[in-house]
């Protein structure tokens, strides 16, 4: 995933089926709890289990 591929994305994202965020900060979470940044990107790849692991797509949300 390139890095300014998923900021483009904004407000024409859709639900990603499935995918649920409790991360109220992340500028994809559409307050209930479901991710709206259209696809995610989840690392490393050395991860050994769950708690090594890390939303990439993640960016906090601006309040304005």
């Amino acid at each position: 995933m390139k890095e300014n591929e998923t900021k483009e994305c904004g407000s024409s994202c859709k639900k990603i089926k499935g995918i649920t965020c409790d991360v109220k900060s992340c500028e994809y979470n559409d307050g209930e709890n479901e991710c709206m940044a259209g696809h995610i990107s989840v690392g490393p790849t050395d991860a050994s289990c769950s708690d090594d692991t890390v939303c990439v797509t993640f960016r906090p949300r601006i309040e304005g």
